[in-house]
C-alpha cells in the first residue's frame, strides 16, 4: 500500500474525503489541498460505465483543453521531405525520419507526443515495443498519424491531450495547473466531459459516467457528484 507524506495526510483531515462536491467546487478544494511548492498539475480521473477487455468498448481520443494544459508539450515528428519542413516550422522539438527512429530505439525519449505521416508508420511500427508501454505510438484515431503535421504540432502544443481507457475502465487527464483559475480549469473539465460523452461506445451499457475525481499531483482526491455537471456555472 501507498506510504503517504505528512502534508498529504494532513490535506486528507481537511475535507470530508466522501462528500459530492460539483465541479467548481472540487476544482477549488484540489487547489486548496496541493500541498508542494511546484506548481502542480491538477488532474481529472473518471471511472466509465464500460467494459475494456472489449475491443468495442475502449474509449481513446482527443480533446482540445480551451486554457490550454500550463505545460511546455514537447513534440516528435517523424517525416521526411516537406511534410519535415511543415513539422519544424510549426515548432516541433525533433524532427527526422531514420535518424529519429534510431535515436528512438537508442533509448531518446524526450518528448510527450509523438506524431507520425502515414508513409513512415512501417517504420515507426518497429519501435512498438519502445513507444507503446508509454503511451507514446502514433495512432490515426488520436490525430497523431496524418499528413497534416503542422497543425497537429500546433494543436498538441496549444492544448491538445490525448486520452484512454486504462484495463480498469479509467480515464486520466490533466487539466491545467494549481495556478490556474478555476474558471480555467471548469472551462478544461467540461471540454473533457463533453468529449467522453460524445464517445461514449453504443456498446456501453448503463451509466457511463461512474465516478468522477479530480486531485493535484501530489494532493489528495476530491469527488464530483456525476448527477450535478450541468448545473455548475461560475459565478
Amino acid at each position: 500500500m501507498a506510504q503517504h507524506g505528512k502534508k498529504y495526510t494532513d490535506a486528507t483531515r481537511r475535507y470530508d474525503r466522501d462528500q459530492l462536491f460539483t465541479p467548481a467546487e472540487a476544482l477549488e478544494l484540489a487547489k486548496r489541498l496541493a500541498p508542494s511548492k511546484f506548481d502542480e498539475t491538477v488532474e481529472l480521473a473518471v471511472r466509465l460505465g464500460v467494459d475494456p477487455r472489449k475491443a468495442d468498448q475502449i474509449v481513446r481520443g482527443t480533446v482540445a483543453l480551451p486554457a490550454g494544459t500550463g505545460k511546455d508539450v514537447r513534440v516528435a515528428v517523424f517525416a521526411a521531405g516537406d511534410a519535415a519542413a511543415e513539422a519544424r516550422a510549426a515548432g516541433a522539438d525533433h524532427v527526422g525520419s531514420d535518424e529519429l527512429a534510431a535515436a528512438v530505439e537508442g533509448g531518446m525519449l524526450d518528448f510527450d507526443v509523438a506524431i507520425a505521416t502515414p508513409d513512415l508508420m512501417p517504420m515507426v511500427g518497429k519501435l512498438g515495443r519502445v513507444l507503446g508501454p508509454r503511451g507514446l505510438m502514433p495512432n490515426p484515431k488520436t490525430g497523431t498519424v496524418t499528413t497534416e503535421v503542422g497543425k497537429a504540432v500546433e494543436d498538441f502544443k496549444g492544448g491538445k491531450v490525448e486520452y484512454r481507457t486504462d484495463r480498469y475502465g479509467n480515464i486520466h487527464v490533466p487539466l491545467g495547473k494549481v495556478s490556474f483559475e478555476v474558471s480555467k480549469l471548469q472551462d478544461n473539465f467540461r471540454a473533457v466531459i463533453d468529449e467522453l460523452n460524445r464517445a461514449k461506445p453504443a456498446s456501453a451499457k448503463g451509466r457511463f459516467l461512474r465516478k468522477i475525481a479530480v486531485a493535484s499531483t501530489m494532493g489528495p482526491g476530491v469527488k464530483v457528484d456525476p448527477a450535478r455537471l450541468k448545473v455548475d456555472d461560475p459565478e
